[in-house]
């Protein structure tokens, strides 16, 4: 029924000029502004709507997971521009916060509302 639909996926912030600054400053994504959302275009070419939400709350759950190629280079690049790495009980960290067990390596950040995002690499 939506084989062909061009589906795209989308997650609340409480401050768009500062997801914005995150989102193309930090990260480098290239993003477009209209009515006061934010479109991120990713790698992919696929598409994720940004909205301001009143009283938001931050997701509990991973929102967008970035692969790379050299997880290492990765956390130290987004390391220099002030990003702090999360770490979950159950799932230790290296003394980079990169955890490196059964899957892909993964390192676990948040954007400035919160939401958790990720970079990971395939082993």
């Amino acid at each position: 029924m939506f084989g062909e639909s061009k589906a795209f996926s989308g997650f609340a912030v409480d401050d768009i000029e500062k997801a914005r600054r995150f989102y193309t400053g930090t990260l480098g994504l290239e993003v477009s502004e209209e009515h006061g959302l934010l479109r991120l275009r990713l790698g992919s070419g696929a598409v994720v709507l940004v909205y301001p939400k009143p009283h938001h709350t931050p997701a509990s759950f991973t929102v967008l997971n970035f692969p790379v190629d050299d997880i290492d280079a990765a956390v130290e690049e987004l390391g220099g521009k002030g990003v702090r790495f999360e770490r979950y009980p159950g799932m230790e960290a290296d003394e980079k916060g990169i955890f490196r067990g059964g899957g892909p390596y993964i390192a676990w950040f948040t954007d400035p509302a919160g939401n958790v995002l990720s970079v990971l690499q395939d082993r």
